[in-house]
Parts: C-alpha cells; sequence; structure tokens
C-alpha cells in the first residue's frame, strides 16, 4: 500500500527559506520518478516539480524554477523540496505524488503559509 507522509511546513516570511520532505513506503520508491505539487486556497491541484528515479533530471513549473530544488534520497525512501526565496503566492497544501508529472495526492499534505 503507497504511503506517502509529508513535512516540513510552516509560517515564514517573503524571502525566506523552508525546506519539505516526503516519507514514502509500500512502493519501490528508487523504481518511481516523483513530483511535488500543491494546492493554493480555493483552486485545483498545480504541479511543482518533478525528479526521475535516480535524481538525475529534475523540472520545474515556471512559478518556483530558479527558487525551489527539488532532489531525493533513495537510501531513505524520502523526497525533498528545498524552498528559497518564498512568496505570498508560494502559499497552498504541498503534496508528494507519484510519476514525474504527478497530480494525484495521497497523503495528507503539509501546509505551508508565506506572510509577512
Amino acid at each position: 500500500q503507497v504511503q506517502l507522509v509529508e513535512s516540513g511546513g510552516g509560517l515564514a516570511q517573503p524571502g525566506e527559506s523552508l525546506t519539505l520532505s516526503c516519507a514514502a513506503s509500500g512502493f519501490m520508491f528508487s523504481n518511481v520518478a516523483m513530483s511535488w505539487a500543491r494546492q493554493a486556497p480555493g483552486k485545483g491541484l498545480e504541479w511543482v516539480s518533478g525528479i526521475v528515479r535516480d535524481g538525475s533530471d529534475t523540472y520545474y513549473a515556471d512559478s518556483v524554477k530558479g527558487r525551489f530544488t527539488i532532489s531525493r534520497d533513495n537510501a531513505k525512501n524520502t523526497l525533498y523540496l528545498q524552498m528559497n526565496n518564498l512568496k505570498p503566492e508560494d502559499t497552498a497544501l504541498y503534496y508528494c505524488t507519484l510519476g514525474i508529472r504527478g497530480l494525484v495526492a495521497r497523503g495528507q499534505g503539509t501546509q505551508v503559509t508565506v506572510s509577512s
């Protein structure tokens, strides 16, 4: 049974940084491309970033390119999202998802709120 547990969210001021983590279990993590997606209040799920199985290629939405970095540790079955220079428009519930552009949220997500 696929389990994805996101953590690391919180309240940040504009310009600050946060690092999200996603602990994966119930499947062969190293065999699966992974993504981060987010859902802002009143909006649908938006793809943010994806990473291939071995971490050698990464992809980003234009809205986060240059500010966010996705990475993974296959030995720890964990996916990360380093978020720098946060903006108020980054406020959302963040989910890790399966696939290079996954848009199916399976976990509870972690809330990121950017406000001064």
